[in-house]
């Protein structure tokens, strides 16, 4: 199908600004529908889930919508999506709770390519319980992780393989059926750090095989909060703490306090957004579609990209994996990438530069904290933002 980038764009208010955002993989702008729903539910009755007052059921109807969703968006079940502050927060909120059989001797693997919000929580309740890490490498000349990589690792001690979607700092999308099935094979669970992928490409939770699913919806154009997506059966399972008078409910037991409705709301507005991007018989057929057209359109404007910088002396391009995401991370022979960052701002460009607290990638690259400069495109992005983009290069380069 084809992607009418124009009447993206015009549902944008923060692009009349001016800038040419390469900076979607740290957050995306937000369409108009999506303000729209926030501000309708902070000023719509509002109270604590209920059915009994008018305030009520519209509580209880934005958390539902959303959880339904979120289910469309990455092929869950609604009754497993669990909501909370962010993907990190959740993620380290999980680690507490899976980890709490764990003990000596017990294992779990984590990637060199994963953004520390994948990495540190593991890291952490590993040692809360003197389990052990271990540690699977990518090849920093490729970028690839090799699913051998992972499975050299595994053992019936195998309690938890975390690995990303795709890398957030060079784009990097591991063959994720391939991963999560040795790690199933040695019994062990699979967390995915979707963050990254859910932004770029359709998402089915099953195919991908993973157990737990985490992404946030301020990077596919929605507010800031985070998602867990897991199956409703496996979340019976997990007990976490919780205040006593709380529901034991699934998924309602694992989220603490009361919920942020209005981010909610724009959870939903903004995947029925991309869904409006697409065609099909129900939402979820909709959105497959319309991520398939986002992935087609941004890994084009990606090319236009990889074919200019080619062209500017001194610039490495550090992005190489045959699968990834429209994610391009540059460095500069002699250049500081955060001089680059600096000079494209002036004009109008925002790429920003950092490891992007990929802070083992950044470092196992060889780096360090600096990483380089990164160019991230997103469904509002044109041949006018690319063109922008490689003449400020140019000029930054002086070529």
């Amino acid at each position: 199908m084809s992607f009418d980038v124009a009447a993206v764009r015009a549902h944008f208010p923060a692009l009349a600004a001016g800038a040419a955002h390469f900076d979607g993989p740290g957050g995306s702008q937000v369409p108009d529908v999506v303000a729209a729903a926030v501000a309708a539910t902070l000023t719509a009755p509002m109270a604590n889930r209920g059915q009994v007052t008018q305030a009520e059921r519209n509580a209880d109807a934005a958390v539902l919508a959303a959880r339904a969703a979120v289910a469309d968006l990455v092929g869950g079940a609604p009754g497993g999506v669990v909501f909370g502050r962010s993907a990190t927060a959740l993620t380290y909120e999980f680690s507490r709770v899976l980890s709490a059989g764990w003990g000596p001797g017990d294992e779990v693997v984590v990637t060199r390519l994963d953004h520390d919000a994948n990495v540190r929580p593991w890291v952490q309740a590993v040692a809360a319980r003197g389990a052990t890490v271990r540690w699977a490498e990518f090849d920093p000349a490729t970028g690839e992780l090799d699913p051998a990589a992972v499975g050299a690792l595994l053992s019936g001690r195998t309690r938890m393989v975390a690995v990303t979607g795709a890398s957030n700092l060079i784009g990097t999308r591991p063959d994720l059926p391939a991963i999560t099935a040795l790690a199933h094979a040695a019994g062990a669970w699979t967390w995915v750090d979707g963050v990254h992928l859910t932004a770029h490409s359709p998402v089915d939770v099953a195919a991908l095989g993973a157990d737990f699913y985490a992404c946030s919806p301020y990077k596919f154009l929605g507010p800031h909060c985070g998602c867990l997506v897991a199956s409703p059966a496996l979340l019976e399972t997990l007990h976490p703490d919780k205040l006593l008078p709380s529901t034991d409910a699934v998924p309602e037991r694992f989220e603490l306090g009361t919920l942020p409705y209005e981010l909610l709301a724009g959870t939903t507005a903004a995947i029925d957004f991309l869904a409006g991007l697409g065609d099909g018989d129900t939402r979820r057929a909709a959105l497959v579609a319309a991520m398939e057209a986002v992935e087609a359109h941004e890994d084009r404007l990606r090319e236009r990209i990889e074919d200019g910088v080619r062209e500017l002396p001194g610039v490495t391009v550090w992005s190489r994996a045959k699968r990834r995401t429209p994610t391009l991370l540059l460095t500069f022979a002699g250049r500081d990438a955060a001089d680059a960052y600096r000079f494209l701002a002036g004009r109008g460009v925002n790429a920003p530069a950092g490891s992007f607290y990929a802070l083992e990638a950044s470092h196992w690259l060889g780096l360090g904290d600096t990483g380089g400069l990164r160019v991230g495109l997103a469904p509002y992005n044109d041949d006018a933002d690319v063109d922008r983009l490689l003449a400020g290069l140019r000029e930054f380069l002086g070529s």
